[in-house]
């Protein structure tokens, strides 16, 4: 949510901030609605004061005797109040639609973040690992003989529609194991409060960390008004709304794995293949609450700890900075990070790790109270995956996968599979 206050003291800088997103200029809209706003609540209270004025001479007018000017008094109290309670209205009305329209404009764009139209103008910063020099052709994921006992989308769609699927068996422990990795490694090596969030949020959370109104459609509702999360990003950052944080909590790190749903609303035909776009996913999120001076060194810190996963399981991969045309809605900036994928022959996204400024915890009401007193400041939010477990379980299938059919599994995974390191082209673990 964008200040209206920082809009009417330069609206020539966030217009500018906008069209660098592609966004048409519109201060001078919401400015004509703000100054209509405040003038009707001018008016009202003006209103308000002549109405308090007349309520007491009536009883000046009574004590008098003068039943006249009593009557006279009365009357024009009454239509006061009408006229107040009209106005009021009114001014409310013009404060939900400047509230409505200042809800589905864009964040502006942190000043290093490169401009562009869409992808193609991303920037890579960095990149680790080399990618095996295969004597053999390889396969995506859902081809290797090993992985195809275990990862069943014929029944998956039986049960549940396209962009859905059943693991079973020696890739299910996988699936499953990869998780733990990333939690015990977070949790252990990383700082980060493991917590278990709800699945299901109420409006108040999409809204307050900019999923609604803009994205409803890419998300599910259920029929009693429930939203199923699309990250855990929503309840964990959600879970400050409306505080007043001393400062000397922050920064507040979680880190939470949980079932993800997405309605990949306008992605038909894309990414079809395998398990790289499912409307049901696993996520291991970062999110970090913290003061507004510390929340780029915070970005650059969650960053690492992403990319550290993917040198743990040996995966090689490249960072990029999106550009204007490409981040999400509430991003000031966001990296990302793309995991090698030899079955593809190319790098695919696993992670994205963005920071939001305040503009969710002006939308949430999430506050701090300056160390040594003062006025509460808003909170700066951030928040990345670290990892999406399904798109890392191709990375390490693909990665891992061998000439025979089977696959050899990174050995920080051994603790959570039994000591086992290889998954046979039978589909069992040796």
């Amino acid at each position: 949510m964008h200040d209206i206050r920082a809009i009417r003291e330069n609206p020539q800088a966030f217009d500018a901030a906008l069209a660098r997103r592609g966004d048409a200029p519109v201060s001078s809209e919401l400015l004509a609605l703000d100054e209509a706003r405040r003038a009707k609540i001018l008016a009202a209270e003006t209103a308000q004061a002549e109405q308090n004025k007349a309520s007491k001479a009536i009883g000046a007018a009574k004590a008098k005797g003068d039943e006249a000017e009593f009557e006279r008094l009365r009357a024009a109290v009454a239509e006061k109040k009408a006229e107040v309670a009209a106005m009021q209205t009114e001014a409310k009305e013009l404060d939900a639609q400047l509230t409505d329209k200042l809800a589905r404009l864009p964040n502006q764009p942190a000043d290093d973040v490169p401009d562009g139209a869409d992808e193609a103008d991303n920037v890579e910063v960095s990149r680790w690992g080399t990618p095996r020099d295969l004597d053999f052709a390889p396969k995506e994921h859902f081809e290797i003989e090993g992985v195809i006992p275990g990862m069943d989308f014929e029944t998956g769609v039986k049960i549940s529609g396209a962009r859905f699927v059943v693991l079973r068996g020696a890739v299910a422990r996988i699936h499953r194991a990869l998780a733990q990795f990333m939690l015990d490694t977070h949790v252990d090596e990383n700082g980060l409060t493991e917590t278990q969030t709800p699945v299901l949020v109420r409006d108040e959370a999409m809204y307050g960390t900019d999923k609604l109104p803009k994205f409803g459609e890419d998300s599910y509702q259920t029929t009693n008004g429930w939203w199923l999360i699309p990250t855990s990003e929503v309840p964990l950052t959600y879970s400050v709304a409306g505080e007043i944080l001393d400062a000397a909590t922050l920064p507040i790190r979680m880190t939470a794995h949980t079932v993800c749903f997405r309605s990949e609303a306008g992605s038909a035909g894309k990414d079809t293949s395998g398990m790289l776009r499912q409307h049901q996913f696993e996520k291991v999120e970062m999110v970090s609450i913290t003061h507004p001076d510390e929340s780029d060194a915070e970005q650059k810190r969650m960053l690492r700890c992403a990319e550290g996963l993917l040198e743990k399981l040996g995966v090689p991969y490249r960072t990029i900075i999106l550009c204007t045309g490409d981040m999400g809605f509430g991003a000031r900036r966001t990296f990302d990070i793309e995991a090698w994928l030899p079955g593809q022959d190319t790098y695919r996204e696993i992670s994205s790790v963005s920071t939001t400024g305040a503009f969710q915890a002006r939308r949430m009401n999430a506050r701090f109270r300056p160390e040594g007193g003062g006025k509460p400041e808003f909170v700066h939010t951030l928040n990345g995956s670290g990892l999406a477990v399904g798109r890392c379980l191709i990375a390490v299938l693909e990665n891992g996968q061998n000439a025979d059919g089977s696959v050899t599994l990174p050995e920080v995974l051994a603790p959570y599979l039994g000591g086992k390191t290889l998954l046979g082209a039978d589909g069992t673990l040796t």
